[in-house]
């Protein structure tokens, strides 16, 4: 198989020049039309090269993100949701308007109501639009601050968590923090206050958020600060991952 000495020395250049796709410029021959210009073809490879970055950027959020698994929004059922939960109200969160005016989304419902497929479905429309976003499942979260403060690298984290467009807080019901954790994670909160946005997903009403937190005082404040400018979802009702299953078992 003879070399072509032009070929490989743009491939070369491209590389240097960190544009990858100009080395892949025989593709792009092979779909242009046979009179097209010269500009045509180099605004051809422009776009393509603009679309690959795009992409990759739009990887490298997924992979900072830190999801646990993929859910869209589409796959969401809101008729589970008894009108509680509009397409016209999801479309609007889909948006991610909330983001950019730095408002909260608390998602408040028992086991297996989609808050966390919704929370992660909102995150996803958020780095498909260029935000960077962090989820973290909130005992995860505060094990991680401990460590970190125990490794002397608490301010590196709480500069991550400060600096993301959306924190998805998950899971804000299931383990008890002691006083320390609970500090912790009043000063992630409250460093966002007003600066970014939170998702947060409980399956307790706020006022057995005392049950979470050995230091109850800093409750009521932490509350405020989460649904200070903020939508508030009431998500309870049937198991919708229980109906699911039974709906697999009897097809």
């Amino acid at each position: 198989m003879s070399v072509d000495p032009v070929q490989e020395q743009i491939r070369l250049y491209a590389k240097q020049l960190r544009l990858p796709t100009f080395g892949r410029y025989p593709d792009i021959l092979r779909k242009a039309r046979p009179d097209a210009r010269f500009e045509e073809l180099l605004l051809e490879l422009m776009k393509a090269e603009t679309a690959q970055r795009q992409e990759n950027q739009n990887r490298k959020r997924l992979r900072t993100a830190g999801f646990p698994y993929t859910k869209t929004l589409d796959e969401l059922d809101l008729s589970r949701y008894d009108g509680n939960l509009s397409e016209l109200f999801l479309n609007e969160l889909a948006s991610c308007k909330f983001i950019s005016e730095k408002k909260n989304v608390v998602m408040i419902g028992n086991p297996g109501r989609g808050k966390t497929h919704m929370a992660i479905g909102l995150g996803l429309k958020a780095c498909a639009l260029g935000m960077s976003v962090l989820f973290k499942n909130a005992a995860t979260l505060s094990t991680e601050l401990t460590e970190a403060k125990d490794n002397y690298v608490l301010g590196k984290l709480e500069k991550r968590i400060r600096q993301a467009d959306l924190l998805i807080l998950d899971e804000m019901s299931y383990v008890r923090f002691d006083r320390f954790q609970s500090e912790l994670l009043f000063k992630a909160v409250s460093d966002r206050s007003e600066r970014g946005s939170i998702i947060v997903t409980t399956n307790l009403p706020f006022s057995q958020w005392t049950e979470l937190f050995e230091n109850t005082a800093m409750v009521a404040a932490l509350v405020d600060r989460l649904t200070f400018k903020s939508y508030v979802l009431d998500m309870n009702g049937d198991s919708y991952r229980l109906d699911q299953t039974l709906k697999a078992h009897h097809s």
